[in-house]
């Protein structure tokens, strides 16, 4: 296995930890959380960097690196809209039942919609099977321009919401909730969240519908 590969391994294996932390009552823990998630986007970059700039592209590393990358999606989507969405599982690990880990705007806050996630998870399986069909029509679908933004933001906007978990954390604990100074990083932090969750939202659709439109006719056709 070279450096690439056990990069995008030590991924995987980060993936488990990245899910579970935000559950945890600690504000460290969740501090940890959101570090391990910096650790798993930039290494996604520099391992396929790695790879291409050094030659060692592998059949493994293009099955490895997908499918990490679809992992922690899951691994961070899913904690995100149970925190987000059901005040319960706050309650139960520490928090209060009126303030669940929503974005935080001047004129209200923004919480993950089930609509959201099933769109994202459901264009990368989508792409998944998409990619695959393609493959045995000898069909490479490389990634588009919009594909990787959408990528970006999806990074920005998990990012803020993990950051937050651990800052709204924070706050609470140090008694910041409620300071003036804290409010204008909440809205900002929130701003940062919705905006990029929007972007990152809109590319997904846009991104498919390109891949379609270039792709669809060759790969779904039924001769």
């Amino acid at each position: 296995m070279n450096l690439p590969n056990a990069i995008t391994v030590g991924r995987i294996a980060l993936t488990p930890l990245i899910a579970w932390l935000p559950f945890t009552t600690s504000w460290s823990a969740r501090l940890v959380a959101f570090v391990l998630f910096l650790v798993a986007a930039i290494t996604d970059y520099w391992d396929g960097h790695l790879a291409r700039s050094r030659n060692l592209v592998t059949d493994l590393g293009r099955l490895l690196d997908p499918l990490a990358d679809k992992l922690l999606l899951l691994a961070t989507l899913v904690p995100m809209y149970l925190l987000q969405q059901h005040a319960d599982l706050v309650v139960a690990h520490g928090g209060q039942a009126d303030s669940p880990f929503l974005f935080e705007l001047p004129f209200g806050r923004v919480s993950l919609p089930l609509w959201i996630v099933l769109v994202v998870l459901g264009r990368e399986a989508f792409m998944t099977v998409f990619r695959q069909v393609a493959a045995r029509r000898g069909l490479v679908i490389a990634a588009i321009g919009p594909a990787k933004w959408k990528t970006t933001f999806q990074s920005i906007w998990l990012g803020a919401a993990y950051f937050w978990f651990f800052a709204s954390t924070l706050a609470e604990h140090r008694q910041w909730v409620g300071a003036r100074e804290w409010q204008a990083f909440a809205w900002f932090n929130g701003f940062v969240g919705v905006v990029s969750m929007t972007a990152a939202v809109g590319l997904t659709l846009y991104s498919l519908w390109l891949y379609l439109r270039r792709y669809g006719g060759q790969v779904l056709r039924t001769d």
